[in-house]
């Protein structure tokens, strides 16, 4: 009979009500209480000798998505408060109430209400697993029992800014070509269906056999005339199917994660920010105390790749085994001989934290200055593939107007 009740009252819905009332100075006071309703907070209150005479529901304005940046600023901002002596439930309040996306602050007030009513902060973390992933879950719960959560937070706040800044450099990288071959493909398009169409009624009135290139260009504009929407149906409904299939399909994640790798320029790049990952995640892990074992059933996840996620699982069955993580990572032969030197360097010292943490800035920096070279030298090399095209377009049309110059001249 307990447990149904139990499970009976697990089910009610908290809301969020902010109080206004008199302590027994008659003092006015106000604060806010998570509750299932207004009389559980009246009732509360009066309990801690505060006689309630306002209670209001808060409603929270739909705001934009949660997102990994919103997350890394959170704990960055908690780490600081409790850092500097500010109660936990207090820090959430700050943060929580001071920020300016309110599916943030309605996720924070969330999860201080958990914590209020005495869950633990990783258990409260759990409850969201959209926005908190098991290695966060996993270091705020050593750092709980280890009663340095402060300095785990610390170290999860530089973790989740270095992947975030990481992520939007590669982002970035590719967005630059793609974007450009998206206005080179709209330009042709625009040209193909409108501009070539009136120079071919001119074309009708010269009597002349039209130059090849010329005849080229107006076949295919005829092409893109008659058949604009079967083009654009397939190209756009193609690129949403195969978006699509990329987020719910493992076979096609893997198939791509595979591919990614392989890309001229931009696979090394991928390459290095995979590696940058995969160390920054295992030496943040092995520095809050986590065995290495454990440590590595969230480094593969975390890497972002399939091919390093299927090399993390057979280095932990390795290690698991005994074998040495610099063997093990050896036998996985998806590491350059730099990473396994140091790692085997901090394996024989005794600092492997260290160590792992030198590479991730190594290769976060590696990087950089490719995705900073690789911008350079992007820029011309668009120039000249938007020239070719669009002037090849141009010449193709004016060829018989300067031939007809020739004839008269």
């Amino acid at each position: 009979m307990a447990t149904a009740q139990n499970k009976a009252s697990s089910t009610v819905k908290d809301f969020v009500f902010s109080w206004e009332g008199r302590d027994k100075t008659g003092k006015s006071v106000r604060g806010e209480m998570r509750a299932s309703g207004a009389t559980i907070v009246s009732a509360t209150m009066r309990r801690q000798g505060i006689l309630v005479t306002k209670v209001k529901k808060k409603s929270f304005a739909t705001g934009k998505k949660v997102t990994e940046k919103d997350i890394a600023l959170f704990t960055r901002q908690l780490a600081t408060m409790m850092k500097a002596g500010v109660p936990l439930l207090q820090s959430f309040d700050i943060v929580g109430k001071g920020h300016s996306n309110p599916s943030v602050s309605k996720l924070i007030l969330d999860i201080r209400g958990d914590v209020e009513t005495g869950t633990s902060l990783s258990q409260a973390f759990r409850k969201f697993p959209l926005y908190f992933d098991p290695l966060f879950c996993n270091l705020v719960g050593a750092g709980e029992q280890a009663g340095i959560l402060e300095d785990l937070l610390t170290r999860l706040a530089i973790y989740k800014e270095k992947t975030v800044a990481i992520k939007a450099k590669i982002k970035g990288a590719l967005f630059y070509p793609v974007s450009i071959i998206a206005v080179a493909f709209v330009v042709t398009s625009v040209i193909m269906i409108w501009v070539v169409p009136a120079f071919k009624d001119v074309f009708k009135s010269f009597g002349a056999d039209l130059p090849a290139p010329t005849l080229v260009v107006m076949g295919i504009s005829e092409f893109f005339v008659k058949y604009w929407y079967l083009i654009f149906g397939v190209t756009f409904g193609g690129l949403y199917l195969f978006f699509q299939a990329w987020q719910r399909s493992l076979e096609v994640q893997r198939m791509m994660d595979r591919l990614l790798l392989k890309l001229p320029i931009f696979g090394e790049i991928i390459r290095k920010a995979t590696i940058a990952r995969w160390t920054r995640t295992l030496a943040t892990m092995f520095a809050a105390g986590v065995p290495l074992v454990e440590s590595l059933d969230s480094v593969g996840g975390a890497a972002g790749n399939a091919v390093y996620l299927d090399a993390t699982l057979k280095i932990q069955t390795e290690v698991s085994s005994g074998t040495s993580l610099t063997i093990a990572m050896q036998n996985a032969n998806v590491f350059p001989n730099m990473v396994t030197q140091m790692v085997s360097i901090g394996e024989e010292s005794g600092s492997l934290d260290a160590m792992l943490g030198k590479v991730a800035d190594f290769y976060e920096e590696e990087v950089d200055e490719a995705v900073a070279s690789i911008s350079s030298l992007m820029e011309p090399i668009i120039m000249v593939f938007l020239g070719v095209i669009i002037g090849a377009l141009v010449i193709a049309m004016y060829l018989p107007i300067f031939k007809l110059g020739a004839v008269v001249g």
